[in-house]
């Protein structure tokens, strides 16, 4: 079954973002630093978040696939980006060079299940899968409100 997500994000003031979906909301922003007023995450620390809870997600519906009990679960994500990129100071690209993850479980099952329980959760996270296969983004058109 395919299923349309959809999401708003609306300028707020400076580079503070609202976006929003299903009716909830989040800020996402840019430390002092960079322009911002720290007042949520960034655009990429929140990517990190989604495919970190992406994962926790599945890995919480998959457990029982595989005969895991799982008592907790959890994920540490980090990454480099070279920002010399979105500044385009260079040719180097504006995304993650790589993204690093650490899965944490805490369950009574044995490593061999829970490795086959992360291999699944690898396999068939849809972030995952977006981010390391990669996506068509498709423009559809431009609106000018005045």
């Amino acid at each position: 079954m395919v299923r349309t997500y959809k999401a708003v994000t609306k300028l707020k003031e400076g580079v503070l973002v609202e976006a929003e979906a299903r009716g909830f909301k989040l800020l996402i922003d840019e430390p002092i630093d960079q322009e911002g007023t720290d007042k949520g995450m960034t655009p990429v620390e929140l990517l990190l978040c989604s495919l970190g809870s992406c994962q926790t997600i599945m890995a919480t519906l998959l457990a029982p696939e595989v005969g895991v009990n799982l008592e907790n679960v959890w994920v540490e994500l980090e990454g480099e980006i070279d920002s010399d990129g979105s500044a385009g100071l260079t040719d180097v690209r504006p995304g993650f060079l790589d993204i690093r993850f650490n899965f944490h479980v805490k369950s009574d099952a044995s490593e061999e299940k829970i490795k086959d329980l992360i291999e699944l959760v690898e396999a068939r996270c849809p972030v995952g899968d977006t981010i390391g296969q990669g996506v068509k983004l498709n423009r559809t058109k431009i609106t000018i409100e005045k």
